[in-house]
């Protein structure tokens, strides 16, 4: 079918077009577990997927989707099947085109094209290109056997869809496509985009029709069907709604909403502006009924729509703490340690950044680093991000803390509060001056320097008491980190300062990103004899290069950083692939700080988190 006729047949009904319910709920009733591979049922079952598609037809579906929710190289590679994409495709076209033969109405195959089950770079290892040829091969062969449009669903990152997008317009130009994203039970995807940024990014990404699936139950839905047509009125949306959140019962999985239910709602949809309604999750063919029947029975001209409920549930969990940390057994074990460092979301969703850590902690990182303010620009607040990082990751963290800003009244507060968030690793640093900040105006004076913060911690806080010497009830147990520059302006001066640190009672060191191993190993070296010994591990600060521009601005405009001319000149012969030759830099120098230091410092540039877990995992490896 061309978009043109496509678009013709939604806008000629008079009424929601009726899609069918949940293909992958009815297998699970009948024997099939959720383990095994639904799309091999195509080849292996294909009376049982012909009777499923025959139930939704006789309840009243117009639409169809083919049983290849994960026929993609991705999914299928979980089962061996990578190489069978295009025969299960085909076949599951195959069994749908032989159902709606037999039936006296007009009902259309769908294409139904999943996520591919793995995360696309930033936050994953897989790169768009990669996953837009993904999905043209499954695209492809739905194409190819015939399907009438093509529905992209259940997505939840948008990179992801408009890969999967661009695909379908590569396959063929003229083939309808619908893109539908799933939400969380607070109204936002996974990766924390809200229901009008949904609909605009889709819109633009030249899909034909809007989409929302699976998520909560319909009220849910209708909520965020309302959002998304106040952000694209013109457009055209499509609905299907998992039967409730869903509840395990034994090896079973249980979901509440009851048909006629559905078919209040299904009603509320059309008016809501929705010209496809469905089911996901949950539903069955009775579901598809009873919302048929309340279609048929009522005067579509004259319902009036009152059933939004403004409710959103937010989930709240409470996470333990370990003592002394993991970061400092890790080093006093001796062991070779990576941290990562992640800046705090700009605004309220923390989805993304959540994802790029889950990234990181796959690849093997040992502890996550929360900037706090970072360049004197408006963050979330990074204890609150360490938190979120320890409970819903599982990883440690290390909460920058810098002094610059903060009275020692707050400075005592903010202490208290991150050690009873479980936050016990902090990074004592003095903060970037505001002037170079959002808030050039903003309060930037200070009651303490790091070497004082660090004694009111070590000597004060760890002991029971505050500044003025008043009991705080029990001890705490933070584990001190300090700064170090190991190619500094004024080497006598920074030796000063590190004195200070390490009297005050710092137990570890992470240093400014380093260019020159050779270089940072002999000024360590040099402390060493000016300390007379270094007794605490040390961690090399590696910054991975990403253009020959960001090596020009760090080597320029970045106190503290300095890059030799052969890097650089390294960088810009790199051309296109200058960010792969920053990646291959940022591995050479964390392996050669093994012979001389206990850990790396790893600061992603930009967010790529990708770039950072290639790194792990090669330093891991040895190279």
């Amino acid at each position: 079918m061309k978009r043109d006729a496509f678009f013709e047949w939604l806008s000629s009904q008079g009424r929601p077009i009726l899609a069918d319910g949940a293909m992958g709920t009815l297998l699970n009733q009948r024997g099939v577990k959720f383990e095994e591979c639904f799309d091999l049922l195509n080849l292996q079952k294909p009376n049982l997927v012909a009777d499923i598609h025959r139930e939704y037809v006789e309840a009243g579906a117009q639409i169809i989707l083919t049983n290849t929710f994960g026929a993609n190289r991705y999914k299928l590679a979980q089962h061996g099947l990578e190489g069978q994409v295009s025969r299960l495709n085909k076949a599951a076209v195959e069994i749908a085109r032989q159902v709606i033969s037999s039936s006296s109405n007009r009902v259309l195959i769908a294409g139904d094209v999943g996520p591919l089950g793995v995360r696309l770079a930033p936050f994953g290892r897989v790169q768009p290109e990669q996953a837009r040829a993904a999905f043209r091969e499954q695209i492809e062969a739905l194409v190819a056997a015939g399907v009438d449009f093509i529905v992209i669903e259940t997505m939840a990152d948008l990179y992801e869809v408009r890969e999967a997008v661009l695909a379908a317009r590569e396959v063929d130009p003229e083939v309808p496509v619908v893109a539908s994203v799933t939400f969380t039970r607070d109204d936002r995807t996974l990766l924390g985009d809200d229901p009008i940024r949904v609909a605009q990014y889709i819109h633009e990404s030249g899909a034909d029709v809007i989409g929302v699936n699976c998520s909560g139950g319909p009220n849910q839905l209708l909520r965020i069907l309302k959002q998304m047509r106040s952000a694209v009125p013109e457009g055209r949306y499509w609905v299907k709604p998992n039967a409730g959140w869903p509840e395990r019962m034994g090896d079973r999985i249980m979901y509440p909403a009851a048909p006629d239910y559905f078919g209040d709602y299904a009603l509320a949809f059309w008016k809501a502006g929705a010209a496809v309604v469905g089911g996901c999750c949950g539903t069955t063919p009775e579901h598809i009924a009873a919302m048929n029947k309340r279609l048929q029975e009522t005067d579509l001209t004259s319902y009036e729509n009152g059933l939004s409920i403004t409710v959103v549930e937010r989930e709240e969990g409470v996470g333990g703490v370990q003592q002394p940390t993991r970061l400092a057994q890790r080093l006093a074990e001796g062991m070779f340690v990576i941290a990562a460092e992640v800046d705090p979301p700009r605004g309220l969703s923390t989805q993304k950044l959540l994802a790029g850590v889950r990234l990181l902690n796959e690849a093997g990182v040992d502890v996550i680093n929360v900037a706090d303010s970072p360049m004197a620009r408006m963050r979330m607040s990074p204890w609150a991000v360490c938190r979120l990082i320890q409970e819903e990751v599982g990883v440690e963290t290390v909460l920058h803390f810098p002094t610059r800003g903060r009275n020692l009244l707050r400075v005592q507060g903010d202490l208290l509060a991150a050690h009873a968030l479980g936050v016990r690793n902090v990074f004592v640093v003095m903060g970037d001056p505001t002037a170079i900040g959002d808030y050039p105006n903003a309060m930037d004076n200070y009651d303490l320097v790091p070497s004082g913060l660090i004694k009111l911690i070590k000597q004060g806080f760890n002991t029971g008491v505050d500044h003025a010497g008043m009991d705080i009830g029990q001890p705490t147990s933070f584990f001190v980190g300090c700064a170090l520059n190991l190619n500094p302006p004024d080497p006598e001066a920074e030796i000063k300062n590190l004195r200070r640190k390490l009297r005050a009672g710092a137990d570890f060191i992470m240093t400014q990103p380093i260019f020159d191993p050779e270089a940072a190993r002999a000024f360590l070296e040099y402390i060493h004899e000016a300390l007379g010994g270094l007794n605490v591990p040390v961690l090399i600060g590696i910054l991975p290069l990403v253009s020959e521009r960001h090596a020009a601005f760090l080597h320029h405009e970045v106190p503290g950083i300095t890059i030799p001319n052969a890097i650089r000149q390294r960088v810009a012969n790199g051309g296109e692939k200058a960010a792969r030759v920053g990646i291959e830099i940022a591995i050479e120098l964390a392996l050669a700080a093994k012979s001389f230091a206990q850990g790396i410092y790893l600061m992603p540039a930009f967010n790529r988190f990708d770039y950072a877990a290639e790194i792990i995992e090669n330093v891991r490896k040895g190279g």
